[in-house]
Parts: structure tokens; sequence; C-alpha cells
């Protein structure tokens, strides 16, 4: 972990934009003129998905992958020009919101500008074609790093440009796979003059992780990034919950998982925690009712670390917005599963009583009940989430944030999420 992050961190709600898929505008000023229904959820800071040109050549779709970049050092014109996205930076800052922008450096478009200046920083076939390390991703060709001075400076060159121009941080697209030298390089020499920048990693599947090491390429841990990164995704364990919803795990070993990153992480570490994102399907779409959705949502914000808002979410959406295509976002039903009030009340208690950073527990009632819990001060903070069971359950008595009344306990047949606050 960097050592000056703060544990302050775990009280802050991200929102991830994709500006095309936002609005029908499909710009940034389709964010603008929604910034205060984000901020209304409680939210402290905005992460959009990379805002730069996108390849033509071996495109996927009609409109490309945002992942697929040809010159970090434009905006995308379908976007907006430079002077809307500083728009887009003084409106937030002004309602007191942070902006992000997604960064990725493991790959760009296989017309990007470099591929002209500088093809030597690339991965090539024999035959002096470009190529990546992973073939799926067929849109895109590797940077290729080994100790390319060259290379590096220019990306930091990259990463000063956008933070001279006003954003507040770096989520940093498939962190692991680029060595950590690099970011611990990079992150140095822009604290000279921006010390306050956010750095969050898209830290990757331990899976992906053995595998980039099995083929002969290097692939940091979770444990490795946090020596730099103040933020790691939660992928390390992400998939458990999701296989116990599917039947293939059990809510147990969600339960061991959460304990088990209190130990093997820094005293510090800051986790994202997501029911979904660009990348996976909608929560809506995996849980099996609106009642498992709410609970699924109220845990989320119960666990420690920083909350994780993929746009649409707060309304239930099932769709996930296609990566290659136009596919905006359908808001017409807003808040149809109570998702949106819901998130607006867990987001207030998150960070008005500050329970993330008390001593945690976790423990499951049942095969389908989790209960997690805080102690802070005088005050022991109690989550019951119930994925499933039918059966009544005995539970203490507290007041009930939720409901915002006094909770008798006793057995009780649990169907929405409940979260208790008692004076110890």
């Amino acid at each position: 972990m960097a050592l000056n992050t703060s544990i302050e961190l775990r009280n802050k709600i991200f929102y991830q934009v994709f500006v095309r898929q936002f609005s029908k505008k499909h710009n940034f000023q389709g964010v603008i003129e929604k910034l205060d229904e984000i901020k209304a959820l409680e939210v402290d800071i905005i992460q959009l998905l990379p805002i730069h040109p996108i390849g033509e050549k071996n495109r996927k779709g009609n409109v490309g992958s945002p992942y697929s970049i040809k010159n970090y050092y434009e905006i995308d014109p379908d976007l907006g020009t430079i002077t809307d996205f500083t728009r887009l930076l003084k409106a937030a800052h002004k309602k007191g919101l942070k902006v992000i922008i997604d960064i990725v450096f493991n790959h760009t478009s296989h017309d990007a500008d470099y591929t002209k200046t500088h093809p030597e920083w690339y991965y090539q076939k024999e035959d002096g074609s470009f190529c990546n390390r992973v073939g799926d991703w067929w849109d895109i060709i590797d940077f290729k790093f080994d100790n390319n001075k060259a290379l590096e400076d220019e990306l930091i060159r990259i990463l000063t440009y956008w933070a001279k121009i006003g954003v507040d941080g770096f989520r940093c697209d498939v962190a692991p796979i680029i060595p950590l030298a690099f970011w611990r390089r990079a992150r140095e020499e822009l604290t000279k003059s921006f010390p306050d920048l956010l750095y969050v990693a898209e830290s990757v599947h331990p899976g992906f992780i053995k595998y980039l090491r099995d083929s002969g390429y290097d692939a940091c841990s979770d444990s490795e990034i946090f020596q730099v990164f103040d933020i790691c995704y939660d992928y390390d364990i992400f998939d458990d919950f999701g296989n116990y919803l599917k039947g293939t795990s059990t809510l147990q070993k969600w339960a061991d998982d959460l304990l088990r990153q209190e130990t093997i992480y820094p005293k510090n570490y800051v986790k994202l925690k997501y029911l979904e994102n660009h990348d996976f399907p909608r929560a809506a779409s995996y849980c099996r009712n609106d009642i498992i959705l709410r609970n699924a949502t109220a845990m989320m914000y119960f666990l420690k670390g920083a909350q994780f808002i993929f746009n649409g979410q707060e309304c239930g959406a099932v769709n996930r917005p296609n990566l290659f295509e136009y596919d905006e976002i359908d808001w017409s039903n807003y808040n149809r599963a109570k998702i949106a009030t819901l998130m607006k009340k867990l987001g207030k208690l998150k960070k008005e009583t500050n329970y993330v950073n008390g001593v945690m527990d976790v423990s499951c009632l049942s095969s389908d009940i989790l209960k997690i819990t805080y102690k802070k001060g005088n005050k022991l903070f109690t989550g019951i989430f119930n994925f499933g069971q039918t059966e009544a359950i005995n539970i203490e008595a507290g007041y009930d944030v939720l409901a915002e009344k006094e909770f008798e306990g006793g057995e009780f047949t649990l169907i929405e999420p409940l979260i208790l606050v008692t004076n110890l």
C-alpha cells in the first residue's frame, strides 16, 4: 500500500460513467446535466471510461472500444472537445465532486500514432507485424516495456499533461500487467507537482495473473500493487459472491474471503467494492429478484472499502451497455427496485458514522444469511443480509437505520436488508 494512503478513502463513493452510453447526447454535456443526480447518491468521485479517440483498424463493432486508444493527448470527438472536458471538470469540482480518468497504458489501437513514430515500443511477430499477449483482445496491440525508458518517459508525460488539465487522479487499466517499477517511478515523479492525485489500480483476477505468469510474462498480485496504488479492485474475491448466487459456491466462502483480506493486505488497505462494472453483467441480471438485489446492494455498502456504482445501477438496470456500439442507458424506470433510495441512505450512513474504520467481523447465520459487524467507539453497527432463507432467525434489538425506527428484536423472518446500531 502507498504508505500515505488514508483509510478515510474507505468512506468514498465512486460513480463510473461510460460517457457514450450515459445520455442520449452521448457526450460530456450529457454528464454535466446529470451531475446533481450523481451528487444526490452521496458520490465523491466520478470515474470516466477512456475519453480518447478510438482506433479504426481492427475495430470491434461500429463505434469501437474506448480501450482501443489512438492518441492519449486528444479527446474522442464524439464526446466533445478539450474545452467541453474542462467544462465538465469545473462543473464537477464546483459541486464538490472529483473526476478521475481511465488511463490505458498496457496497449493501444493498431493504428495508434506510436505505431508510426515508435514501432519498437510494441510486441511484434517474426514478420514484424504488431501483436499482443492476450489473443482475445484482437482490436489492440501491447506495449513492450522491458526497461524501455523512452516509453516510460512518454507515458509519464501523458499523466502529467492530464494532471495539469485538472483531473484528480487515474484509474489504471490492467495495472498488474504493467511493470510495478514504472508505476512507482510515475507516482514519485508526479507527486512532486501533484501530491493529491488518487491512484486506483484495476487489479485483475488471480486466474489471469497465473495465466500470464505461466506464459512467461510478469504480473503483480494485489499485495504487490498495494505498494504503489491507493485503491485496488476486488477481483481477488469478486467471483465468489456471484458463484454463491449461482449455486456453485457457498456464502461461507464469501465470508471467509472478506476476513482473509483483513490479514493478507496492509493495515491501511482500501478495496473498491462493487456488484457490477462495465466488464461484467448487471447485478439486477444475476440477482434472482429485487429483494436479493437490495440485500446485495446493502451488503456492498457495508463492506470495508470504497463503494463503487456503475452508471445505471441505481435504477436497477439489467442491460449492460455495449462496449462497442451506441447503447445508452434507459433511465425511464428510475429507482425501479428502490435501489437509488437505498444507496442514498447507505451512503449517508457510511459517511456520517465512519463505521468501516471500526473493528470488523463477518459470519454466516445460516447458509443464506450473512452478518457483518463493526465495533467503533461505544457503538456496534450490525448488518444482516438475507439471500434466500425463509425461516425465522433470532435478531438482537437496536435502531433500524433503514426503517428509521427502533427494532425490538426476537424471532424474525428477514426479507429486506437490516442494519442496526446499538450502544455498547
